[in-house]
C-alpha cells in the first residue's frame, strides 16, 4: 500500500482493504459530495494500472477507480485541493489542463473530471530573487471558506488576473465561476532569502470564515513576514492589507497550519514562536516550540500547548477535525513517544 493507505481514525490500525496502486506521490485529498469516495491530486499518472493525470477519483473503502470521472490532463502536479459544489479547485505546479493554459490554479467538473473554465485567474509573474534564483508559476496551498464563498491561495506568482498579487490572493467564488477580489497585501513582495523566490507555505481560513493565517519560510529578516504566521482580516476587499499579528520563528521555517476555534496550530521545523528578535536563535520573550505550536488567535502570543516532536524536515500537515488535530510528519517522535509520521491529539 505505497504512497495511499488508510487507517481507522480511533484506533490507527491499518485498512487493509483500501488498496489503491498509485504510482506516485499524492500531495491532497479531498472527499467527495457522495460520502463515498475520495479525489487525490499529485505526481501520479496512474492509478491501478489505469491512467490518472495528477487527479483522480476512488472508492474510499477500496481504492478503486470510480467509473466515470475521466480528468483532464494536467502537465505537472497538484499541491492542493478543495471540492466547492460540482467543481474541484485544484492548486499546484501544472501550467496547462487539457491542453489550456491554467498556470498554477484550475478547476475540474466534479463528476466527471472535464476541464471547468471558470476558474480562469490567469496567474502570471514568477518571482526572481537578486541572485536571480526563479522558478514557474504555481500555487502552493489553498483553502476555501465554509460557506464556498471565499478561495485564499498562495505560491509563485506576482499578478493574477492582471493585477498587482505578490505571492497570495484572494478570490471570490459563486456557481458561475470566480473572480478576483480587490483584497490585497504588499507585505509579501519582498524578497527573503536570495536562495527562495516564493516562500509562502500553508494557508487556512478560520471557521468563521472572516479570517485567515499564511505561514512562511525564508529566514529571519526584519521588517518582513519570513519565517513567521500572520493573520489577515478579510474584512472589506481593498488593497494595503496589514497583518492583525505575526509571530515570528526567528528563523525557521512553517510548513503548515490548522486554525480552530480556540487556536491556530502551526508545524514546521521551528524551535521558537514568540521570536520577533531572533536571527536563527533565541531573542528576548521566544518560547520553544519544536515541530508544532499553537498560538492564541486574538493576540497572536503562543499559547502554552507544548507537546514537542522532532523537527526534521518539518511538520508537513495539519488537519483539525471535531474530534482532534491529525499531525503529518517525516519524523517519529512526537511528546516524547514513538508515532512514526502521523500523530494525534485530542483536542478540548
Amino acid at each position: 500500500m505505497a504512497r495511499l493507505v488508510a487507517f481507522d481514525a480511533t484506533t490507527g490500525r491499518i485498512d487493509t482493504t483500501f488498496r489503491p496502486v498509485v504510482n506516485g506521490t499524492v500531495k491532497a485529498l479531498a472527499a467527495a459530495a457522495d460520502g463515498r469516495s475520495l479525489y487525490l491530486g499529485g505526481s501520479f499518472t496512474s492509478v491501478n494500472g489505469v491512467a490518472a493525470p495528477r487527479v483522480a477519483r476512488v472508492d474510499a473503502a477500496t481504492g478503486a477507480r470510480v467509473a466515470g470521472f475521466a480528468p483532464a490532463v494536467l502537465n505537472n502536479q497538484v499541491n492542493d485541493m478543495r471540492l466547492v459544489g460540482d467543481r474541484l479547485v485544484l492548486g499546484g505546479a501544472f501550467q496547462t489542463v487539457g491542453g489550456v493554459t491554467r498556470r498554477g490554479l484550475a478547476a475540474l467538473n466534479a463528476t466527471t473530471g472535464a476541464a471547468d473554465g471558470t476558474v480562469d485567474l490567469r496567474l502570471d509573474g514568477p518571482r526572481t530573487t537578486t541572485t536571480g534564483v526563479t522558478a514557474p508559476v504555481k500555487v502552493e496551498a489553498l483553502d476555501v471558506s465554509a460557506d464556498g464563498s471565499r478561495l485564499v491561495f498562495v505560491g509563485n506568482f506576482s499578478t493574477v488576473a492582471g493585477q498587482p498579487r505578490h505571492q497570495l490572493a484572494v478570490a471570490g467564488l459563486t456557481a458561475t465561476g470566480a473572480a478576483l477580489s480587490g483584497w490585497s497585501t504588499d507585505r509579501y513582495r519582498p524578497q527573503c532569502s536570495a536562495r527562495i523566490p516564493s516562500y509562502l507555505r500553508g494557508v487556512d481560513i478560520s471557521p468563521d470564515g472572516t479570517w485567515f493565517v499564511a505561514v512562511t519560510t525564508g529566514a529571519a529578516f526584519p521588517g518582513t513576514l519570513c519565517d513567521a504566521a500572520s493573520r489577515f482580516e478579510f474584512g472589506t476587499a481593498v488593497g494595503a492589507k496589514q497583518p492583525t499579528w505575526v509571530n515570528y520563528t526567528g528563523g525557521d521555517t512553517l510548513l503548515s497550519v490548522a486554525i480552530t476555534g480556540a487556536a491556530v496550530y502551526v508545524g514546521g521545523h521551528q524551535r521558537w514562536l514568540d521570536n520577533p528578535y531572533g536571527r536563527n536563535s533565541a531573542g528576548a520573550g521566544a518560547v520553544e516550540r519544536p515541530g508544532i505550536g499553537a498560538i492564541h488567535p486574538t493576540t497572536g502570543k503562543a499559547l502554552a500547548w507544548n507537546p514537542t516532536k522532532d523537527r526534521g524536515v518539518g511538520t508537513g500537515e495539519l488537519y483539525a477535525t471535531d474530534r482532534g488535530l491529525f499531525v503529518g510528519s517525516d519524523t517519529t517522535t512526537v511528546a516524547g513517544e514513538y508515532h512514526a509520521r502521523l500523530a494525534f491529539f485530542p483536542l478540548p
